[in-house]
Formats: structure tokens, C-alpha cells, sequence
């Protein structure tokens, strides 16, 4: 197959053909920009043949993008049954939930314990990111914009651990999110939620802090699951 310059999006899923430089890591965008925006669905198989006709590549080209994607945890690879992008259930999103805050505090003591406000200006900096990308008019956009802030949060505690943990959560989230995002795509309420949670992060008060973490996480997950089981019985 002759892989060429990105065009424009053809059927294939919203999947765009792919430049020829770095072309794996163009492809794996493209595979991850897929499920994000849910052209791909959560279960649904996926083939080396398929995928390397929607993007136009070779296929060893994809098989090293989809091997990318596997690492990261965004597509499942089974034994005798081939791959399938990853889902969470009703179970896991709880669970991811729960671990996020307790990981979440652990960043917060560490940024709290730094006098210096230098670990502070790290989560400013992650801030003022997120600012930009918001409301941009790629949805892929708005979602890296997202992580990306709550990446800073835990960079800026400098727990090493953390930051070794950090790949693995950011999958799950961005399989949450693709959820969320399917059902109630909505900047102004995103931006909104967490301009509210850095506004407590500003005050400083550990328990306050704790609080709001658990409305913007716990809260934020309970309702998109009773949002998708309204959906379900719709």
C-alpha cells in the first residue's frame, strides 16, 4: 500500500491518511484520536488490514502504531482473538475514580510540603495551558488539554512514583473521558468544573482541597453513569 500526505478525513471513521514522516506516531495519534472521539467503539475489534486502509498506511506501519496503542492500555491484545479497543465498565470507572483521589491527595501533600511555591507554579503553568486548549475547536484538542492539567498536578508534587504511574492512569482516564464525551460534549461545563477545583487548590487548605477533589472526581463519575444508563434505557 503506498502511504501519502494527510488529506482530507475519509470514511474510514473519521481517520485521517497520515504523513509520511514519524509516520507510526501519526498513526498511533490518529488510532488514539479515534477512540477519544468515539469513532471506534469501546470493545469493537479491530484489524490490521482495516486500520491500514482507513489510515492509509503500510501495515507493518500499523501494527507498530497498534502495538504503541497496546502499551498504553487504549487497545486490548488477546491470545487467538486479536485486538479490541480497551472499555471500563460501570465497576472500573468507580475504581478509577477511588484510586484518582488517593493519588490525587498523595500529589497534593507533596506540592503542600514545598515552601517554595516553585512545585505551585508547575500546577499554574499546567493552568494556564489548559486555558488555551479549552475551548479549541479540535474536541482531541480540548481533551489533551484536560490531561494534560491533571498530569501537572502530579509532576508538580515530584513523586517519582507518581510519575511512573502516570502512563497507566492517563489511559484509563482517556477511556473515561471518551464516555463522557460521547454522551455530553461541553466545554463551557468542563472548563467550568475545574476553574472551581483550581480555585480551591489556590487556597491551599488541605481538606478543602480534598473536598473538592472528591466533588470533581467521585461527583463527576456518578453522574456520567447514571447518564449512561438513562441512555441505555432510552
Amino acid at each position: 500500500m503506498t502511504e501519502s500526505s494527510p488529506g482530507k478525513r475519509a470514511p474510514g471513521r473519521g481517520l485521517a491518511p497520515v504523513a509520511t514522516l514519524s509516520r507510526r506516531d501519526a498513526a498511533a495519534n490518529e488510532i488514539r484520536r479515534s477512540i477519544v472521539l468515539g469513532h471506534v467503539k469501546p470493545g469493537e475489534k479491530l484489524t490490521e488490514i482495516q486500520m491500514a486502509e482507513w489510515l492509509n498506511v503500510s501495515r507493518p506501519t500499523v501494527r507498530e502504531a497498534l502495538n504503541q496503542v497496546v502499551q498504553e492500555g487504549l487497545v486490548i491484545q488477546e491470545p487467538y482473538r486479536g485486538l479490541r479497543v480497551a472499555s471500563m465498565d460501570d465497576t472500573s470507572l468507580i475504581d478509577l475514580a477511588r484510586t484518582r483521589m488517593a493519588l490525587d491527595m498523595l500529589a497534593i501533600d507533596g506540592i503542600l510540603a514545598d515552601t517554595s511555591g516553585r512545585r505551585w507554579e508547575v500546577v499554574e503553568e499546567g493552568w494556564r495551558q489548559y486555558k488555551q486548549m479549552a475551548f479549541d475547536t479540535d474536541p482531541f484538542v480540548q481533551h489533551a488539554g484536560h490531561l494534560s492539567f491533571h498530569e501537572s498536578i502530579w509532576a508538580a508534587s515530584e513523586n517519582a512514583m507518581l510519575l511512573k504511574l502516570w502512563p497507566v492512569t492517563r489511559a484509563h482516564m482517556t477511556l473515561a473521558l471518551a464516555q463522557d464525551q460521547a454522551i455530553r460534549q461541553d466545554p463551557e461545563r468542563a472548563y467550568h468544573v475545574h476553574e472551581v477545583l483550581m480555585g480551591v487548590l489556590r487556597s491551599g487548605d488541605r481538606e478543602a482541597i480534598k473536598a473538592a477533589l472528591e466533588e470533581h472526581t467521585m461527583h463527576s463519575v456518578k453522574e456520567l453513569l447514571e447518564l449512561l444508563t438513562t441512555k441505555e434505557n432510552q
